[in-house]
């Protein structure tokens, strides 16, 4: 049995991009363990959890994680402006990378993790706070000595066909940051496609925990209010299927049984 380290930018990231995996993992008998840089605010929290800290906690019980960990970093937004940092903690795109990394070497020799889950080079759609994922997780996975880091990943061109659905049924959807011709990854980079089908129903309601983005004005929550309502099966279809990148930085050895047959 393997250890297995998600590391993700922001709560609700953890389902959208490896939620089936993790659920797969969990139930393989797989330990999981949930690491996320921000808690999703870009304003001071105040006292007590943040909102989004709890809705994670509740969408890890759902797909069987056993540890979820917030590094301490604030939302550094994906707009044209970056704002000046909440007075009570850092934004991830202005932290000292190292000593981001070291903070997330410490969980995995902590946690004796064996994979680490983490982002492509272009951190899927060039989100600040997701490339910053990709280079703290990939320096921290040197610092811990990881065996494996898989980088999750969308293939380019089925992203490409996904936008033009979305702008020919003129679906009430943004997608102006993602750039087709760059965003995520060729299939060729392409070494881990996992099913995750028998998750879907898993995942669905996963994604549901994240109440204040299904229910709120982001550019995804047209989305993610339309797949949490579509039956189990159908969701399956749509989202039944995870993609990785397997970093040249990961060791010579293979360990992890949770992708058997999944390259």
């Amino acid at each position: 049995m393997a250890t297995v380290v998600a590391f993700h930018a922001h709560p609700d990231d953890e389902v959208l991009m490896t939620g089936g995996t993790l659920a797969r993992a969990a139930a393989e008998g797989h330990r999981v363990v949930i690491v996320v840089a921000t808690d999703g605010s870009t304003g001071e929290v105040g006292q007590g959890e943040p909102p989004r800290l709890g809705e994670l906690r509740a969408s890890a019980a759902v797909l069987g994680a056993a540890r979820v960990v917030h590094l301490g970093y604030a939302d550094s937004g994906n707009g044209p402006v970056l704002y000046p940092d909440p007075p009570d903690r850092v934004r991830f795109t202005r932290a000292d990378p190292q000593e981001a990394a070291a903070r997330l070497a410490a969980i995995l020799q902590e946690e004796k993790a064996q994979v680490l889950l983490s982002y492509d080079a272009n951190g899927g759609y060039g989100h600040r706070d997701h490339v910053r994922v990709h280079e703290v997780g990939r320096r921290a996975a040197s610092l811990a000595g990881v065996e494996q880091v898989l980088e999750a990943t969308i293939p380019r061109d089925l992203v490409a066909r996904v936008l033009k659905l979305v702008d020919w049924l003129r679906l009430p959807v943004r997608h102006d940051a993602v750039a087709p011709g760059t965003a995520y990854s060729s299939r060729a980079a392409i070494t881990h496609r996992v099913n995750v089908r028998k998750f879907a129903k898993q995942k669905q309601a996963a994604l549901a925990a994240h109440q204040s983005q299904v229910n709120g004005t982001g550019r995804l929550a047209p989305i993610m209010r339309a797949l949490i309502r579509i039956p189990a099966p159908l969701f399956g279809l749509l989202l039944g299927r995870e993609w990785f990148i397997r970093s040249a930085e990961s060791g010579a050895t293979n360990h992890s049984d949770l992708f058997k047959g999944s390259r």
